[in-house]
């Protein structure tokens, strides 16, 4: 049993994040925002899911947090795995694609956000180094490929009763 609790603190369980890819005159939404560490870093406006919210529930509040940009989750770009370098965590994030509608720049953004920007895949290549992770791009290169799949994939049973 021992061992089993050393596994697993060894190996944690991926945290499960939503992000928005929002795309608008040939550029992307993206936030700026202070890592853990300090650095500056380039990221989709995106976020962890609470308990007791759905995927869509969550990546609305994460984009109007990060933003103050209303989102409007049209489709799912895709789902993704990724182990952070650092070898102690790793990352289910669930990616849709969507659009903006009212903007709220009165609103507080999330810390640790510092500004938005909209920048083209271009800009954002060029800034390659500061990009929170490879999903930034990852994400935006299957978007202009063409990933779409429909939200009707995703199921919900938070408020489902028992069996």
């Amino acid at each position: 049993m021992q061992q089993q609790a050393n596994a697993s603190q060894a190996s944690p369980r991926p945290k499960v994040t939503v992000a928005g890819v929002v795309e608008r005159d040939g550029c992307f939404l993206v936030v700026e925002e202070r890592s853990a560490e300090g650095k500056l870093v380039i990221n989709q406006p995106a976020g962890h899911v609470e308990h007791g919210e759905t995927l869509l529930e969550a990546v609305r509040r994460e984009v109007f947090e990060e933003t103050a940009w209303h989102f409007t989750p049209e489709f799912l770009v895709g789902i993704y795995l990724w182990a952070h370098p650092n070898g102690n965590l790793s990352y289910l994030r669930v990616c849709f694609g969507g659009t903006v509608g009212q903007h709220e720049p009165e609103h507080p953004l999330n810390v640790p956000i510092v500004q938005t920007h909209w920048l083209t895949r271009e800009q954002l290549q060029a800034r390659h180094a500061q990009l929170r992770s490879p999903l930034v791009l990852g994400v935006i290169d299957d978007y202009l490929s063409g990933e779409r799949y429909p939200l009707g994939v995703l199921k919900s049973l938070l408020s489902a009763p028992s069996l």
